[in-house]
């Protein structure tokens, strides 16, 4: 590991101050950045600590919440007002990683784990252009089961491995950020990027830029939620596909309804060819399997992962289906 310099952040000011230097990151529970360092993967020159602040759950005016970058995610998943309100976030939460990690986790840092796979932890024996820019991608050829099949690159193939961001994607979630240049908001949905010719660049955050909430919008009453996760073990195992489906019916028709898959892309990708199908729809089998594939036909495999998309498929259809037929509060 190589050497750096360390200094806890009084508060989001103070924080800013210390991140906007070069070579700085800022540190939540670490519990990606860590490893990352011990692989000497990441070489930051110094630490900004930020965990001491932003760890509240607020309830907003308008009905939504305003979530601390600083919430560990087991808090998160556990808070009486996202189990009631938001229950795709709780699943999606206690899907991920294990209890030790989601002790620590920080929603903050959740987000801005980075997008990886087994090449890119591999540093002496394989190429990749999100270590080293430009210096070619060996997973492209290699083993591809768990790689993309959306927005994909010749530069880059790997998935973002969050399951809670899969969830705030399709709850229209809001990343509050706060630099130098003062505060900004941006839709989670937009705020990671696909890999292009340079998968080293993975948000639209500014250089010095530190999360400090998100925000979730309100929610109908009527609207029911989940998140269901499809991965090789039971456990502490990146998924394969997952989905995040946040659906409303009224009259036996699709009155709204958001979908983000998980496992598929280098970023959460939205469904939103499968939403605008289905909007109007009757809330039947045939509408979802319809919607699945006009979402799925925009899908590119590689020589190990063609089975995702029938995976894709079958997974969404039995979630809104689950949904529909009320069998999930």
């Amino acid at each position: 590991m190589n050497p750096f310099t360390y200094a806890r952040a009084a508060g989001a000011s103070d924080a800013v101050q210390q991140g906007g230097s070069d070579g700085a990151k800022y540190l939540g529970g670490g519990t990606n950045l860590v490893d990352l360092m011990r692989e000497t993967i990441e070489r930051p020159a110094s630490l900004v600590d930020v965990t001491g602040f932003s760890r509240e759950i607020e309830e907003l005016p308008g009905g939504g919440l305003l979530i601390g970058a600083g919430v560990r995610n087991t808090v998160l998943a556990g808070h009486s007002r996202v189990r009631r309100g938001y229950p795709v976030l709780t699943r999606a939460i206690v899907s991920g990683a294990s209890p030790q990690i989601r002790n620590m986790a920080t929603v903050g840092g959740n987000i801005l784990q980075r997008t990886r796979c087994a090449y890119f932890y591999d540093e002496a024996g394989s190429r990749c252009n999100k270590r080293k820019p430009g210096a070619g991608c060996d997973a492209i050829g290699g083993f591809t089961r768990n790689h993309a099949i959306f927005g994909a690159s010749s530069s880059c193939v790997a998935v973002h491995p969050s399951d809670m961001c899969v969830a705030l994607a399709a709850l229209d979630a809001v990343v509050h950020l706060r630099g130098l240049g003062g505060e900004r908001r941006i839709a989670l949905a937009d705020f990671h990027l696909l890999p292009g010719d340079r998968p080293d660049i993975e948000t639209r955050l500014e250089a010095g830029e530190l999360i400090t909430g998100i925000e979730l919008p309100p929610l109908p009453g009527k609207v029911r939620s989940t998140y269901r996760k499809v991965r090789d073990r039971s456990s502490y195992a990146f998924a394969l596909v997952s989905v995040a489906a946040v659906l409303e019916i009224e009259d036996g028709h699709v009155r709204d309804v958001r979908i983000a898959f998980g496992g598929v892309a280098h970023k959460p990708w939205r469904a939103a060819r499968a939403e605008a199908v289905l909007r109007g729809s009757p809330a039947e089998s045939s509408a979802f399997a319809m919607a699945a594939d006009a979402e799925l036909a925009a899908a590119r495999t590689l020589a190990g992962n063609a089975f995702k998309i029938e995976l894709a498929r079958r997974t969404m259809v039995a979630v809104l289906e689950d949904l529909a037929g009320g069998e999930i509060a």
